[in-house]
């Protein structure tokens, strides 16, 4: 069973890496618009165009497509891809001290059935107060910051985070142990990935 991943994300592709099995990238050209209001059914609509986009680029019939798009919430605002530095900064500050939530919604497409899955996983965020010359230096030296949903808790953010709840990897916006399951109820195993 060939892997695809749909994304050109670079902590996708790392979070995959980790995995120890071969998998192939292949990217949606489709404009990614959700009208939905709940965060859970937005990412998940998001990862299902992005899948089928995939789907139709492919001719193998024994793949399984693996899409994803990732938020973060917080008091009823979704915190997307910052356009600038300063929407950083303003995002961090009002992250700080609060809880957040990393939202990912995922679709995996069985090419060999047509079966699809979709689903979103949430973890809980809670960060410490962040003091402004701390948010500053970190939207100064943080790599890559307007290609992430909000923040990265993969470098310097990593110091500001009180606790978690859930998967770590959902929050980076691949949540591996709930896709290995999904997979599994897809009727394939480790050893089928290979």
């Amino acid at each position: 069973m060939r892997l695809i991943l749909a994304s050109k994300s670079i902590t996708r592709k790392k979070i995959m890496d980790l995995l120890n099995v071969k998998y192939d990238v292949v990217t949606s050209d489709e404009a990614e618009i959700s009208n939905q209001k709940d965060p859970c059914k937005y990412v998940e609509e998001l990862s299902l165009i992005k899948a089928k986009a995939v789907m139709k680029k492919i001719n193998n019939t024994n793949s399984i497509i693996i899409a994803a798009d990732s938020i973060i919430y917080a008091n009823g605002k979704r915190y997307e891809k910052p356009k600038s530095i300063d929407e950083v900064i303003s995002n961090i500050k009002e992250l700080s001290g609060a809880k957040n939530q990393g939202i990912t919604g995922v679709t995996l497409v069985d090419t060999s059935n047509g079966k699809i899955l979709t689903f979103s996983c949430v973890t809980d965020v809670y960060f410490k107060n962040i003091s402004y010359d701390d948010i500053l230096w970190y939207s100064n030296h943080e790599e890559d910051l307007l290609k992430k949903a909000g923040y990265s808790l993969e470098g310097t953010m990593s110091l500001f985070v009180e606790r978690l709840d859930g998967d770590y990897y959902n929050v980076l916006g691949l949540p591996l142990g709930k896709i290995y399951t999904k997979i599994n109820e897809l009727g394939y195993s480790l050893k089928d990935l290979d």
